[in-house]
């Protein structure tokens, strides 16, 4: 449970954040996402925080990271895309968070396509321990030719979760241009995907359980750049692929959450989906709430309402909270009864 203590019911504003705060509470339990347990299940999620860092607003304000941190606060796990270099932000949500939450974050990726921006992981020590494996991917090249690296260094972390060990690894893929098919896009994907997948079958492998997960810029499921996750080897569970998209538009499926595991059968997926929390903060409702907050931004072509014009305030909001919605997963990690059963059972 995040800490509110600062909250101060005396100012006008700290009293809509806890109402909010109510709100969002509310909304998590509306949308289903299971509460957390002690030893029955991993809550796993990915989330593409917009510019968390120095973004073009500047950095976020108390009320964004409280909501923020409640959300955060429902997972046990959560990979996080675009930190930025200033990490002020990050250790005011670590704040919030208590100190049972500790993270782990990359350097900065240096040069124009790596936007200055960090791969992080927070977790709940209470239930998530750090295996000591924590490394940047690099891309292997034969003698011959060049490998290209990744516009943004993925994140390669061991974590263990009751009797779930495993390997997950962080990315933010290359965007480009705004087309279905980028080249790039997708030769960063097959070639992530297949190192990977090889790393997993690696007799001296620190798990054999790999998750890759994070910001792939996919628009579609039925696209070739989402083939090249399931060509490798990696499973995407079918309740994610059902989802309609995990922007704040819900229009495309930029994040994605696929697992390698020797024993398919033993890892079990139980709930997914994503959660959309405009549903009770920064709603379309509230913009009078923030009058003269929002002053002009460049944006994106799809950021554009659908006759063409920018609604700044929704541009705005992205910022404060993002323009993605936290993808989410739950995994079975109590195996002590199958495992038993096997005990039972004299070798051959």
């Amino acid at each position: 449970m995040p800490f509110y203590y600062k909250i101060n019911e005396h100012l006008a504003d700290d009293r809509r954040i806890a109402q909010k705060l109510l709100d969002l509470k509310a909304g998590i339990r509306k949308a289903k996402i299971p509460e957390r347990s002690v030893e029955d299940s991993l809550m796993l999620a990915t989330w593409n925080l917009r510019e968390f860092g120095n973004s073009k607003y500047g950095l976020r304000d108390k009320e964004p990271l409280y909501y923020i941190a409640e959300i955060i606060s429902a997972f046990d796990l959560v990979a996080v895309q675009e930190v930025r270099n200033d990490l002020s932000s990050l250790k005011s949500l670590m704040d919030i968070l208590g100190s049972s939450w500790k993270y782990l974050i990359t350097d900065v990726t240096i040069g124009s396509t790596g936007n200055g921006e960090r791969m992080a992981f927070l977790y709940d020590t209470r239930k998530i321990s750090f295996g000591g494996l924590a490394g940047e991917v690099v891309l292997p090249s034969d003698k011959k030719n060049l490998t290209d690296q990744l516009a943004r260094t993925p994140f390669i972390v061991g974590f263990q979760a009751g009797w779930f060990k495993f390997t997950i690894c962080v990315a933010h893929i290359y965007y480009g241009k705004g087309i279905a098919v980028d080249p790039r896009r997708k030769a960063e994907i097959e070639n992530l995907s297949n190192f990977l997948a090889k790393r997993a079958e690696d007799k001296y492998a620190w798990s054999k359980n790999m998750i890759l997960l994070g910001d792939f810029n996919i628009f579609n499921v039925n696209d070739v750049t989402m083939a090249a996750i399931t060509k490798a080897g990696f499973v995407v569970p079918k309740k994610l692929q059902e989802i309609p998209g995990s922007n704040a538009l819900k229009n495309k499926h930029y994040d994605q959450i696929a697992f390698i595991t020797p024993d398919q059968k033993q890892l079990e997926f139980c709930e997914a989906g994503i959660f959309d929390y405009f549903e009770y903060v920064y709603r379309t409702e509230d913009q009078q709430l923030y009058t003269g907050k929002f002053p002009d931004v460049t944006v994106r072509p799809d950021e554009l309402d659908s006759k063409g014009s920018l609604n700044k305030y929704k541009t705005w909001r992205t910022f404060q909270m993002s323009d993605h919605l936290p993808m989410w997963i739950e995994l079975k990690i109590d195996f002590g009864i199958e495992y038993l059963k096997r005990k039972t059972i004299l070798p051959e």
